[in-house]
């Protein structure tokens, strides 16, 4: 009769919960991403009112830009910059 020796738990040994730090840190960066992502998308819609026929349409959508790049604040700009060129926008931010 063959005997059956009990496995070692290796799960035990290997830590599988990480710190609380890390998930903090990374729904800070999730959130960084989000709101960088919607700034670029907001451009990218204020832009999209130049391509149209009224003449007040497109004086609306250059002051909604103007209004969003100075809401905008400075340390996003970089991020938001990225996302204007994944969306293909005409718009640039300086740092």
């Amino acid at each position: 009769m063959r005997k059956y020796l009990p496995k070692k738990n290796i799960v035990a040994q290997v830590t599988l919960v990480k710190s609380k730090t890390d998930g903090s840190d990374l729904k800070k960066r999730l959130r960084q991403w989000q709101h960088s992502r919607s700034w670029a998308r907001l451009i990218c819609e204020a832009e999209k009112l130049w391509s149209l026929e009224s003449r007040e349409l497109k004086r609306l959508g250059a002051m909604e830009l103007i209004q969003l790049q100075n809401e905008m604040p400075f340390n996003v700009r970089r991020r938001v910059n990225f996302w204007l060129v994944k969306y293909s926008g005409a718009t640039r931010l300086e740092d």
